[in-house]
């Protein structure tokens, strides 16, 4: 199963210490070798990196870890596939724009015949069933909200589309729209307060 690393700050700040330990999972310490991916909010911009190929021994890893991005939201994924081949499009985080601002998402988990009914404004690019669960997400939100609503509202809308999605299997995610970090586990979900 996929791997999840989040971060929330309160001020930029470099997540090179835990993204080395995190993508050493990737091929050399576990075996999650199908891509890796890790996204970093700067300002209303993202800076988004994917690889295919295991994050232990990816280029694309060296050039993040060389890069030292400071960021308050941070969200990364070592993938080992469950659905959908290896490649870039099934790569994590996925990134969509909504309220204008980017939304990043990433997940850990199966989720067993979930197929939702196409949505009016996303639509998923690869075959995984976890681009298909944020597009849903997203699609809803969208849908009930023409604008950002307030931060507890969104929350509690955010709390019962991931009831309804967690009925279809393993559902451990995170995401994020650069405010906020929005973390679920539907099994163990580790964290720290710094």
């Amino acid at each position: 199963m996929c791997q999840l690393l989040g971060m929330n700050c309160n001020t930029p700040t470099d997540i090179m210490f835990s993204f080395e330990g995190f993508r050493r999972r990737g091929g050399i310490t576990d075996h999650h070798a199908d891509g890796f991916g890790i996204g970093f909010f700067e300002g209303k911009g993202v800076r988004l990196f994917h690889d295919d190929k295991p994050s232990a021994n990816s280029p694309v890893a060296d050039l993040v870890r060389a890069y030292q991005i400071k960021s308050e939201n941070v969200i990364a994924h070592i993938r080992k596939a469950s659905q959908g081949q290896t490649s870039l499009a099934n790569t994590h985080p996925f990134m969509r724009e909504m309220w204008g601002e980017y939304w990043l998402f990433a997940h850990n988990g199966h989720l067993i015949d979930f197929y939702p009914e196409q949505g009016e404004y996303y639509h998923a690019v690869g075959s995984t069933d976890s681009e298909r669960a944020f597009c849903f997400i997203l699609n809803r939100l969208r849908s009930r909200f023409a604008t950002k609503p307030k931060p507890e509202v969104l929350f509690d809308a955010i709390a019962g589309l991931t009831h309804e999605i967690r009925r279809y299997g393993l559902f451990n995610f995170v995401m994020s729209n650069g405010d906020c970090l929005f973390a679920h586990a539907s099994t163990l979900l580790h964290y720290i307060v710094r």
